[in-house]
């Protein structure tokens, strides 16, 4: 008979909060695929993110509503030592942004976010260089680990949002 281990003390603690987001990872030599399972979209409010959001590493994306009511990407990244509720409420801030042009969005639309936690800072930027040369292939401003020659993502959300196929 197999004996089981206990689970880290990460999934712990992302238990406690009730999460059912996570990702796993499955690695193959020289690839990984990794599935991303999302949070729920939630409305962009500084207090349900210091109620809701975990202080935990993570990968997360923003997005702004247009004027018909559709979804726009503002922003992918990931947060480490600061966690997701610290690096998501600074984002939505208009008054933290320097650029005007997100300050006006921040300012006048409704935001919306999703996150997942993870605790892997090769597997973070994995991801999110994943997202980002999807959504910006000419320049997705950030490395990957250089561990794969060939990153996947597959993606679940309870929403049903998905930017990639």
């Amino acid at each position: 008979m197999k004996k089981s281990t206990p689970p880290s003390a990460f999934v712990r603690r992302m238990v406690s909060f009730g999460m059912e987001s996570r990702i796993r990872v499955t690695r193959k030599e020289r690839e990984a695929c990794f599935s991303i399972h999302w949070t729920a979209l939630r409305k962009g409010d500084r207090w349900q993110i210091a109620a809701s959001v975990p202080a935990v590493g993570g990968v997360y994306e923003i997005y702004w509503m247009d004027e018909r009511k559709h979804l726009r990407l503002l922003t992918v990244g990931h947060a480490r030592y600061g966690g997701l509720r610290s690096e998501i409420r600074r984002l939505i801030d208009p008054e933290l942004t320097v650029d005007k042009a997100t300050a006006a969005i921040l300012e006048d639309r409704e935001i919306w976010f999703r996150y997942a936690p993870i605790d892997s800072a090769q597997d973070m930027a994995d991801i999110v260089w994943f997202f980002r040369k999807t959504y910006f292939p000419e320049d997705p401003g950030v490395p990957h680990s250089g561990r794969y020659d060939r990153i996947y993502v597959d993606e679940t959300a309870p929403d049903k949002v998905r930017w990639v196929d």
